[in-house]
C-alpha cells in the first residue's frame, strides 16, 4: 500500500475501531461524544440550481480544515482576521460499488468563480472571482458553520460540476487536542523553519511537536520548501500519516483514547444527515473495505495564474482539459487514472497561448464583445470578434486540424461544449460560435 493509501486506510479503519472502543467504555461516553458533533442545516441555503446527480449510490463528501480565528487560533495568520478561514479543502468520492475511492485536494489559492452566497448578515454577495477559500469566509461572516459550508459547497459545485452530498468540517483547535492526546507527533524537516506567521521555529531534523507548535507546522507555508500551497498540502498529508501511525500504537490507553475522541468529535461539524457517531461509523465501515491500492489521492491539475495574467503572482488556475476530465470521471462514477492525469499535466497548455475568434450567433447585439471580455479575464488571447452568418441555438468550438489541443482547452471551460475539427477553419485560431444556450457568466 502506498503512503497516501495508508493515510486513507487509517482514516477509514481507525474511526470504526475507536467508535467500537467507545461503545465498550459506557453509554455516557457515547452520548457525550455523539453530542459533541455539531450539525449544520445547509439544505435551505444551497438553492435549486445544483449539478445533477449522475451516479446514484455514489457519494461526494466535502472535507474542510477550518480555522475560526477564535480562542487559541487567534494568534495564527494575518492580523485582524475575524472570520472563519479554511486552510484545507478536499472532496472524497466514494463510488456506488464501494470498490475504490478518490480524494481530490483543492489548492486554497485556486482562482475560481464564487457564486452569489448568503453572507449570514442579511445580505448576499455578488458573483465574482477570487481564491477558492474565500467562499468559506464569505459564507461564514455571520459566524455560522452552516453558512460557510453552504457557500463552499456552492463554489465547488459551480466550478467542478460535482454534486456534493455531505460535508465535514474539522476545526484546527480540535486538531491540537488530538495531537496532545498522543503526546505529540514526530516531524523531520530537512531545513530549519522560522515562520513568523505560523509562530513556528524548528531546527532541522527529527523532533516531536505538540499543541500550537504542531498547528503551526501543518499551517506553515511561506518559509518552508517552495512556499507554495501545493507543498503545504504534501506536508499536511505526511503529518497525518505520522499521526495515524502513532494513533494505532498509542490509543490502547483508555485515557488517551478518550482525550483523542473528545478533541476529534468536539471539533467536528457536519451536515445533519452525517452528524453523530453512528452515521460516521457507517461511513468508516464503507471506506474500510476499499483496497489500499485503489485509494487515489491527487491535487487538481493547476499552474500559476501568472502564465495567463502577468500581474497575478499569488494564485493558481486549474489546468484544462485535465481538470475537466477529472471532474467528469468522478461525476460519472468512473475510477480515476491518476497516472494519465499526471502525465497529461506535465506540459500545461496555458490559456494565454490559445488564440480565439469569437462569433455572435445569439442575435443579441454586443454578445461577442461580452464573451470576449470574459475570455480575456480568464487569460485567453482573443484575436477577433464578429457576427456569425446566422443565429444558432447551440454554442460550438471549431478548429483547424493543428489546433486540437488549444480547442480542447477552450471547450473544457464551456459546460457541455465539445470541440470539433473543421478543415476550413482559420489557420492558427480556435473559433467560438456563441449560441443562445451560453450564459457568459458560465465560463469557467
Amino acid at each position: 500500500m502506498t503512503r497516501r493509501g495508508r493515510i486513507a486506510a487509517w482514516a477509514a479503519g481507525v474511526l470504526g475501531v475507536l467508535i467500537l472502543a467507545v461503545a465498550g467504555v459506557g453509554v455516557w461516553v457515547y452520548q457525550e461524544l455523539d453530542g459533541n458533533i455539531q450539525a449544520a442545516d445547509i439544505d435551505g441555503r444551497l438553492g435549486g440550481d445544483r449539478p445533477e446527480n449522475l451516479s446514484p449510490g455514489s457519494k461526494n463528501i466535502l472535507v474542510v480544515g477550518s480555522d475560526s480565528r477564535d480562542g487559541d487560533n487567534a494568534s495564527f495568520g494575518g492580523a485582524g482576521l475575524t472570520t472563519m478561514q479554511s486552510d484545507t479543502l478536499m472532496v472524497l468520492h466514494i463510488p456506488a460499488d464501494r470498490k475504490w475511492a478518490t480524494v481530490v485536494s483543492f489548492p486554497r489559492d485556486s482562482w475560481v468563480e464564487i457564486p452569489a452566497c448568503d453572507k449570514g448578515d442579511g445580505t448576499e454577495s455578488g458573483r465574482h472571482h477570487a481564491k477558492i477559500n474565500e467562499a468559506f469566509a464569505l459564507g461564514g461572516l455571520g459566524g455560522e458553520v452552516a453558512g460557510a459550508a453552504a457557500c463552499t459547497i456552492k463554489t465547488v459545485e459551480a466550478n467542478t460540476g460535482l454534486r456534493i452530498d455531505h460535508f465535514v468540517s474539522l476545526d484546527f483547535q480540535g486538531f491540537t487536542g488530538m495531537v496532545d492526546a498522543l503526546d505529540g507527533i514526530e516531524v523531520c524537516p530537512e531545513e530549519a523553519i522560522d515562520d513568523d506567521k505560523a509562530h513556528l521555529q524548528l531546527d532541522a531534523g527529527c523532533q516531536t511537536v505538540k499543541g500550537k507548535q504542531a498547528l503551526g507546522y501543518v499551517r506553515a507555508r511561506y518559509s518552508v520548501g517552495d512556499g507554495s500551497d501545493i507543498g503545504r498540502i504534501g506536508r499536511q498529508q505526511e503529518f497525518m500519516e505520522a499521526l495515524a501511525d502513532k494513533a494505532r500504537s498509542k490509543l490502547t490507553s483508555p485515557s488517551a483514547l478518550y482525550g483523542f475522541l473528545k478533541s476529534a468529535t468536539g471539533s467536528l461539524s457536519t451536515d445533519e444527515k452525517l452528524a453523530g457517531v453512528e452515521p460516521l461509523y457507517g461511513l468508516a465501515s464503507e471506506l474500510q473495505g476499499i483496497p489500499g491500492d485503489r485509494l487515489t489521492f491527487l491535487t487538481v491539475p493547476n499552474y500559476p495564474r501568472e502564465a495567463d495574467v502577468a500581474t497575478d503572482k499569488a494564485n493558481v488556475v486549474w489546468q484544462y482539459p485535465q481538470a475537466a476530465d477529472l471532474f467528469t470521471s468522478l461525476a460519472k462514477d468512473r475510477e480515476v487514472d491518476k497516472g494519465k492525469i499526471e502525465a497529461g499535466s506535465e506540459d500545461p497548455l496555458y490559456a494565454s497561448s490559445v488564440r480565439v475568434r469569437v462569433l455572435n450567433g445569439t442575435g443579441v447585439a454586443g454578445r461577442a464583445a461580452v464573451v470576449a471580455g470574459k475570455l480575456g479575464e480568464a487569460g485567453f488571447t482573443v484575436v477577433d470578434t464578429g457576427n456569425a452568418p446566422q443565429d444558432s441555438g447551440t454554442t460550438t468550438v471549431t478548429h483547424p486540424p493543428d489546433q486540437k489541443a488549444p480547442a480542447a482547452v477552450l471547450a473544457s471551460r464551456l459546460p457541455g461544449v465539445r470541440a470539433a475539427a473543421d478543415p476550413d477553419a482559420t489557420a492558427g485560431v480556435v473559433t467560438l460560435l456563441v449560441g443562445k444556450d451560453l450564459d457568459p457568466d458560465d465560463l469557467r
